[in-house]
């Protein structure tokens, strides 16, 4: 079996030529303005509400502060039920709000939260929903409007994972009451450092304009409590420049994950990430696949092993469930037997190469290891 003599990551930053971001920096060094919504600023927001298909987009400086603004003006407090299947900034972002996280478990085939499970978490003291579309594979949207409305709940979607994500022709953003992205450098679409918040509601997004500048109203007013959340005019710089040269990337990555369901798709005990009927644009932001231990003959944790010895660095995602941290796992909710379908998943979930400079021929040589790897 062979083996890379250099280290295949599971991801790589998106990076523009330099003459591009050059370009863009003379510009910011002439107006002599670095920061508070400056000309790049605005030139993003814009071209990013546009390609987002979104009515109302919000430029921050990263996804957890947009996540801990959109808490801010959405009131989040009491219980909010959330994910354990995510990255830390989303239970965070809801413990630094002064709420409390409470678990649900999610579905099987999309891995996002389970509407059915959802329902039997809410409570009196329930305020709000904060789901994630996981891996780009969007939340249930239709049956959480419902709970949310018929509950009187706020519906707040961590859309880290979901830059460009369509359903049925409308752009992800446009679900809930807000919509946060997040633009780290690890991300399809990013800014170095970055994230957004999209809404639906004018009102909406004049507060949280004004949350994200300290909630400052004019030269000698200050509105109530805000936080410094503006992208800087070096961050929307790469972000234009990255948004350049998104077409190509995503035509490469499609090709890569055409490539992995081709090798992948029938190899017993491997289930590829599914492409779901109502997904009318891809994120492609991860590649996933699970590893059912006794079908296949290994187990997800071996397999990672196995392939890091052959110098291909896949990722346990996401794993450990935050539930299981230390700052969590004595809430009712982080039991186990509350969420069985995310603990098996989490014990069988992994991220592969995913990115475009990533040659045909090696994203062939992967699956193809996956494939044939002895047991």
């Amino acid at each position: 079996m062979r083996t890379f003599p250099q280290p295949i990551l599971v991801t790589r930053p998106l990076l523009p030529p330099i003459p591009a971001i050059t370009r863009r920096m003379e510009d910011i060094w002439g107006a002599q303005w670095l920061t508070n919504m400056g000309k790049q600023h605005g030139i993003l927001e814009a071209a990013l509400t546009q390609h987002l298909r979104v009515p109302h987009l919000s430029l921050l400086c990263n996804g957890t502060i947009a996540l801990l603004v959109a808490g801010k003006v959405l009131d989040m407090q009491g219980e909010v039920i959330t994910t354990p299947f995510t990255f830390a900034a989303t239970p965070h972002a809801v413990n630094w709000t002064g709420a409390e996280p409470v678990f649900a478990d999610i579905d099987p085939v999309t891995l996002t939260l389970d509407p059915k499970a959802v329902e039997a978490a809410i409570t009196p003291r329930t305020t709000t929903i904060l789901a994630v579309h996981v891996f780009g594979m969007p939340c249930d949207v239709h049956a959480l409007a419902h709970l949310a409305a018929k509950h009187n709940l706020r519906l707040l979607y961590d859309g880290a994972h979901a830059f460009g994500l369509e359903v049925e022709h409308t752009g992800i953003g446009n679900f809930g009451d807000i919509t946060a992205y997040s633009f780290h450098a690890t991300k399809l679409f990013h800014t170095a450092e970055g994230g957004a918040l999209a809404c639906g509601s004018a009102e909406m997004h004049t507060r949280i304009e004004r949350c994200k500048n300290f909630n400052i109203l004019s030269e000698e007013t200050v509105g109530g409590v805000g936080i410094n959340g503006k992208l800087n005019e070096l961050q929307a710089a790469v972000g234009l420049a990255v948004l350049e040269i998104m077409d190509d990337e995503r035509e490469r990555r499609a090709r890569i994950a055409a490539i992995y369901r081709e090798v992948l798709g029938q190899v017993p005990g491997v289930t590829v990430q599914p492409v779901l009927p109502q997904v009318t644009r891809e994120s492609l932001q991860y590649f996933s696949i699970r590893i059912h231990e006794q079908e296949y003959g290994l187990s997800r944790n071996a397999l990672h092993a196995e392939l890091k010895k052959h110098n291909v660095l896949t990722r346990k995602y996401f794993y450990p469930l935050c539930s299981t941290f230390e700052c969590y796992k004595k809430l009712p909710s982080s039991r186990p037997e509350n969420l069985p379908v995310a603990t098996r998943v989490a014990a069988e979930c992994m991220a592969l190469p995913f990115y475009g400079a990533l040659p045909d021929e090696d994203a062939t040589t992967i699956a193809s290891m996956i494939r044939d790897m002895p047991r």
